[in-house]
């Protein structure tokens, strides 16, 4: 079982960069790479990682098709125009999806796999969720009219946990977290102050989060969909903010170049990709079967 734990100083053999391993900006280079992923009872191995969009820009937030074959992800062009993007597996090369006006963040398979979702940044800067047909063609259609979302995660045909942005700032509002349902547009909110990484907990009516802490590093949250309940599970390592769980349960997370997953005694690494020029992990995703692992990283210099 999961416990309280002072965060182990396993970070500190590694890059002398790893506190700043997750910092996000779209002035700096990103690319996503892929790497086999071998499941054993509770463990988890990797084979070698491929830099898959290798080129200068921003390359990320990677998502796995339902059936594992593709991975989608969010790519800006030499103009400035993001949108979403795809490569097949194990060697296919990436093309663009997407070519709406409007830019498009965080490509994700819908749980029918009829279409994808994304944050589109409508003309004033606005960020609400779309719905595209899985070709990329076609009219998109708001999933929610009312809120102004940062990140998603389906846990239902119509039903899904969103983050909200707040309006940041003294005396502004802070960010949600919110469970909403796409068939009436109802919102509820189960947490406030919480992180980017919305993950589904496999096997279960369950998301995590990261809540964050005030002077302190942000907690891996369990969240009971049904019951509303909140569990603290594990303090994240200092700089990771993105985790994921394998099919079989192993929760992961990254910082600097390498993987760590979780056990009863803390964080361990369980892969380290430097000698392959990996720098600076940020967001992972985990194919349906757990045999794929997908990451992001610095772009090399």
């Amino acid at each position: 079982m999961l416990k309280r734990y002072a965060v182990m100083a396993v970070l500190s053999g590694l890059s002398a960069n790893g506190s700043n391993a997750n910092a996000q900006a779209r002035s700096t280079g990103t690319d996503v790479w892929i790497v086999p992923m071998k499941q054993t009872g509770i463990a988890v191995s990797f084979g070698d990682p491929r830099n898959v969009t290798d080129r200068p820009g921003y390359d990320n937030q990677p998502s796995f098709t339902l059936k594992g074959d593709a991975v989608f992800y969010t790519a800006t062009d030499e103009k400035g125009k993001t949108d979403a993007w795809r490569f097949t597996l194990p060697d296919g090369k990436p093309e663009r999806v997407t070519s709406y006006p409007m830019n498009v963040y965080s490509p994700t398979q819908t749980p029918d796999g009829k279409w994808f979702s994304v944050i589109g940044v409508e003309p004033d800067s606005t960020q609400r969720l779309w719905k595209i047909p899985l070709d990329g063609k076609g009219t998109p259609s708001k999933v929610n009219d009312n809120l102004k979302i940062g990140y998603h995660v389906w846990t239902g045909d119509h039903s899904l946990v969103v983050y909200v942005l707040g309006s940041g700032g003294r005396g502004g509002t802070p960010s949600t977290l919110q469970i909403i349902d796409d068939h009436n547009g109802r919102a509820e909110i189960v947490a406030t102050n919480v992180g980017r990484a919305l993950q589904k907990i496999p096997g279960r009516d369950a998301v995590s989060f990261q809540q964050l802490v005030r002077d302190s590093l942000p907690w891996i949250v369990d969240l009971d969909l049904r019951t509303k309940q909140k569990r603290e599970l594990v303090q994240a390592p200092k700089g990771a903010d993105y985790h994921v769980w394998a099919p079989n349960g192993a929760l992961l997370t990254a910082a600097a170049s390498a993987i760590f997953r979780y056990t009863d005694d803390g964080w361990a690494p369980v892969a380290d990709f430097a000698k392959f020029g990996v720098k600076n992990i940020s967001r992972i995703a985990v194919s349906p079967r757990g045999n794929w692992l997908a990451f992001v990283a610095e772009d090399k210099p």
